[in-house]
């Protein structure tokens, strides 16, 4: 069997002109579990372009969902931001990742960090009913630079507390954090600021982040991973990995080009 299969385009939304989800038919033998990653990509003279993308969607959803920043030099986002529903895409059949609730420890809460396109795995995360079996409440905090920029805003805010299965759960224990840098907004200010202040815990009405009680996922920008990971280190958390279980995860394989 061949490592990829072809995937054909659904749909397309744009949400800024630096920023845009796609859907694709899923073949019926993948298998991944929520928080994964794959490898997607184009075919470009007749070999495969591959990046590293998040699945946005839920692994229970027939079809596959992801989220993508456009990148005019980009070897494939600039040729990716172009693709058009009927369009073929290629799909890896080995997704993999550390993003899983089974790569962290029991703990009373779940932090969800994620900058820009970070935010794609967690929308899986957060869609899947063992997380809220696990945990008791549910933090995602997504930090942008701009408002535009805040992809499934009104997914999370709106229609998810509505879903017909995981709407009870949603409401009670997700709380939803969207933070801006370089507009007005409700909540503004990076992601580390937040925690090194302890605004994101006086905000919410939690105790500030600790090892004791809170598991961390992180996924976003090189800068963001290494200054989280020196903050939650100097608070006593621990990282785990794929063989052993820890306080925070981290995901290191993203689209950047």
């Amino acid at each position: 069997m061949s490592a990829f299969s072809e995937e054909r385009v659904l749909s397309v939304h744009h949400w800024t002109d630096r920023l845009f989800t796609f859907t694709t038919t899923r073949d019926q033998a993948l298998r991944f579990s929520n928080g994964h990653f794959t490898m997607i990509g184009l075919k470009v003279n007749d070999k495969p372009l591959l990046r590293a993308y998040s699945i946005v969607s839920p692994n229970y959803e027939e079809n596959l969902e992801f989220l993508s920043i456009k990148v005019e030099e980009g070897p494939l986002t600039s040729r990716l931001q172009h693709i058009q529903v009927g369009d073929t895409v290629i799909v890896g059949r080995k997704p993999t990742g550390t993003l899983l609730i089974d790569y962290t420890l029991p703990g009373k809460r779940l932090y969800l960090f994620g900058t820009g396109t970070g935010l794609a795995p967690f929308m899986s995360v957060i869609r899947d009913p063992e997380t809220y079996e696990k945990f008791e409440k549910v933090v995602l905090v997504h930090g942008v630079r701009q408002v535009d920029e805040l992809a499934y805003h009104d997914v999370l805010v709106d229609h998810l507390p509505n879903h017909e299965l995981l709407g009870e759960m949603i409401e009670k224990q997700l709380i939803y954090y969207p933070t801006v840098t370089r507009e007005e907004f409700r909540n503004m200010g990076r992601i580390t600021e937040l925690i090194e202040t302890n605004k994101l815990t006086d905000d919410l009405g939690l105790p500030d982040l600790n090892p004791g009680e809170d598991r961390v996922m992180l996924c976003g920008s090189p800068g963001l991973l290494v200054d989280m990971k020196e903050i939650l280190e100097r608070r006593g958390f621990r990282e785990g990995n794929t063989s052993t279980p820890g306080d925070y995860v981290v995901e290191r394989a993203f689209a950047d080009k």
